[in-house]
């Protein structure tokens, strides 16, 4: 997979996606100097989030629309959080430039086909499903067909969901799919996280897989890359101070920063696939054991435990040839601290 000018997945640098969300208090500086902080902390991609309230509900009082689930929301309607929450939509044209001025990679998760329509007019590279989107199958079919890339969040859905909506893609005509592990809790709690789904996602699906994250550390989106993930997803606020909906599972600048540093270590520790040595170990491998004599041994001599040895370092034979030489004969004299080689045995 191809987002922007940056591979996804295989041997590739893991994808790391800062989600800005509603982390803006509804001002559009902020947003500016949150997406250049972003790029700062060395984040690949800006995320952002297309709809306003109607298009993702209706503004009623009805129990049904009322948040009361343990959730940080709860005492709210989904209307007025929305409300809160949307980025208005004549910015994020803007917030697309001044991100893809400084090298940063710009798109967004659309919520209805209006929302596609319009982040079609503004040439996104791909799209983001969210979790709670996964079951809207006319949706994904719509946004598949635009042919570009599918991120599509798993959080709330079942297998089946997850096989409905790759179908839903592949009928479009779109296998450009990646999946990304979320568990659907704000905040979500590191027990909860089951980060071995991510392999089983893989294997079953065949797809790209990532993590969306949403516990308040960064532990949970490092372990994932060490797992497999090859894109991470983590909500991004310049400042907490500023407050709202997502600010408790969402990261500072210096969090970040220290995030995406991890996640290139782990990266680097990773290395490839198979069994291989380093060029320093190779070296390393200097002061391994090997077979010497310990003694000065006439020719003729029977080589005994008394006159040779493993010991360090590697320049004789291999300790595993220990037993087949003892009690054969020096071929020549050899000095005391002579590394012994076949042509020396008799």
């Amino acid at each position: 997979m191809k987002i922007g000018n940056k591979e996804i997945g295989g041997s590739n640098r893991v994808f790391i996606i800062a989600e800005l969300s509603a982390n803006h208090n509804q001002q559009f500086d902020i947003a500016a100097e949150s997406i250049r902080a972003i790029k700062d902390c060395g984040a690949d991609a800006v995320k952002l989030q297309t709809y306003t309230p109607d298009t993702l509900t209706i503004d009623s009082d009805k129990e049904y629309f009322k948040i009361q689930q343990g959730t940080i929301w709860d005492g709210t309607t989904l209307y007025k959080l929305y409300q809160s929450a949307y980025t208005p939509w004549e910015w994020q044209p803007r917030l697309k430039k001044i991100a893809e001025e400084i090298g940063l990679i710009c798109f967004s998760s659309p919520f209805d086909k209006s929302a596609v329509d319009f982040l079609e007019k503004m040439n996104v590279p791909a799209y983001k499903i969210a979790s709670f989107e996964i079951v809207d199958i006319p949706l994904i079919e719509y946004v598949a067909s635009k042919g570009k890339p599918m991120i599509i969040s798993t959080g709330i859905a079942t297998e089946e969901e997850i096989q409905d909506a790759i179908n839903a893609c592949h009928r479009s005509g779109n296998y450009n799919i990646a999946l990304l592990k979320c568990t659907s809790e704000y905040p979500a709690k590191i027990e909860d996280a089951n980060l071995n789904s991510i392999t089983y996602l893989q294997k079953k699906f065949k797809t790209i897989v990532g993590l969306s994250d949403h516990t308040t550390g960064t532990t949970v989106p490092i372990a994932a890359v060490a797992l497999g993930a090859r894109i991470i997803e983590k909500h991004f606020i310049i400042d907490k101070k500023i407050g709202g909906p997502d600010s408790m599972f969402s990261l500072e600048p210096d969090q970040f920063k220290k995030m995406v540093d991890e996640i290139r270590y782990v990266e680097s520790a990773l290395g490839e696939h198979g069994f291989s040595q380093s060029e320093n170990v190779i070296h390393s491998r200097t002061f391994a054991r090997s077979l010497f004599s310990v003694d000065d041994i006439k020719k003729g001599e029977l080589l005994t435990e008394n006159n040779i040895r493993s010991i360090r370092p590697s320049n004789g034979l291999a300790p595993k040839y220990f037993k087949d030489i003892l009690g054969k004969k020096a071929k020549v004299n050899i000095e005391k601290g002579t590394p012994l080689s076949w042509d020396l045995i008799e």
